[in-house]
């Protein structure tokens, strides 16, 4: 238009002008294709709804992470690792990135894992569903299950698949079903096999035997047990000899929420829910105890009611620790109840906080501590023990 005016308002020859506005044309366009590539494809990603802010994306380097922003020029993404990691949206167009978060945020993951061929696959998988059942973390909805991978002479692979709530949460999934997966094996007596991925590693396979399996034993589980930290080895193992067994049919209640239990229960084997019972009038799941937790602690050493229900959810079998058992450690070192009321204390803190200003919580260090006291008859010590 403006070359127009010059040439029939002004009579300006224009012959040269136009040919270099069209040499100008040209490299402004060049230096602009990268831009406008990046213009043309932040529309098209828009309008197609590839993702939006909020969407958790996986590119097919690897990279992934939530995206953050979009703009014209580019799309920033927030990595797992916090770092902020900006693509040009010409790039997003030419790659087949995933959405994770469509159609809902819901992540599917699968665990492999693999047992020496020491039982059959329907008792390995009948584990494997007690360790899905037994976790806090994954959901139920859509259902996990055990697949059997592969059976031969050196293991029994499976794949364990299951869904977390959101992609963030699938390290803190993956860390809980592989602890579970060794505790319920332990218990079960199924030794994991090594990888097949290097032969010299299997033609050195060790042999399994039933003495390895000694860590399930009253005395170790005794010692990981926080709140029996302040026993030697000899109190322990004089508890450990008068531990009983006892065992819970499927839907069974242990004890209801309330009701005091005076013995320390650790179990052995199987899967216990707690359930509490909230203002509506209906149970809430709490939590879920596997081999290895326990429960029944704050009765036994306190003659406290439990807070939630715990029933049984598989059959299970527990070591009891009653106060029969207990009372000689404690009347031969009284001192020791100072101790178990702090480990008590700190390691509930639901029962350690008080719950009205200026009023002391019946749950608190010092208030267990007396209700050890009066629970075993204990007399104190000397004055650093007063309450």
């Amino acid at each position: 238009m403006f070359l127009s005016v010059l040439a029939f308002v002004f009579g300006v020859p224009v012959g040269t002008l136009a040919a270099t506005s069209g040499v100008f044309a040209i490299v402004f366009g060049l230096a602009l294709q990268n831009t406008l590539s990046d213009v043309f494809s932040g529309i098209a990603l828009n309008l197609g709804h590839a993702y939006a802010p909020g969407d958790w994306i996986v590119l097919p380097d690897g990279t992934e992470g939530r995206v953050i922003e979009t703009n014209w020029r580019a799309t920033h993404i927030l990595t797992s690792t916090r770092n902020v990691v900006m693509l040009p949206n010409r790039f997003l167009s030419q790659l087949g990135l995933m959405n994770v978060s469509k159609p809902n945020e819901r992540h599917r993951i699968t665990v492999k894992v693999r047992f020496l061929p020491t039982a059959t696959p329907a008792v390995v998988m009948d584990v494997m569903r007690i360790v899905l059942m037994s976790s806090n973390t994954i959901l139920n909805d859509p259902p996990p299950y055990v697949a059997v991978k592969s059976q031969d002479a050196a293991a029994i692979e499976v794949d364990l698949v299951f869904a977390v709530a959101d992609v963030e949460h699938r390290v803190t999934a993956r860390n809980e079903i592989f602890d579970l997966v060794y505790r319920h094996s332990r218990s079960a007596g199924l030794p994991l096999a090594l990888p097949s991925s290097s032969a010299s590693i299997a033609m050195t396979r060790p042999r399994w035997r039933a003495e390895d399996d000694r860590r399930h034993t009253p005395m170790e589980l005794i010692k990981a047990i926080p709140v029996l930290s302040a026993l030697t080895d000899g109190e322990r193992e004089m508890l450990a000899a008068k531990i009983s067994v006892r065992t819970y049919r499927k839907d069974e209640i242990i004890v209801r929420q309330g009701e005091t239990l005076p013995s320390l229960m650790i179990v052995r084997k199987g899967v216990i829910i707690r359930e509490r019972q909230e203002g509506d009038g209906h149970p809430h799941e709490v939590s879920r105890l596997s081999p290895g937790d326990f429960f029944g602690e704050t009765g036994l050493l306190a003659g406290l009611g439990e807070m939630s229900t715990l029933r049984a959810i598989t059959e299970v079998a527990a070591y009891e620790v009653d106060q029969e058992s207990f009372a000689p450690l404690l009347i031969e070192r009284p001192e020791m109840a100072e101790n178990i009321a702090a480990i008590l204390s700190a390691g509930k803190p639901e029962i350690g906080e008080s719950r009205e200003p200026g009023h002391q919580n019946a749950y608190s260090k010092f208030a267990l501590l007396g209700s050890i006291r009066k629970a075993f008859r204990l007399a104190r010590t000397n004055a650093r023990h007063h309450l």
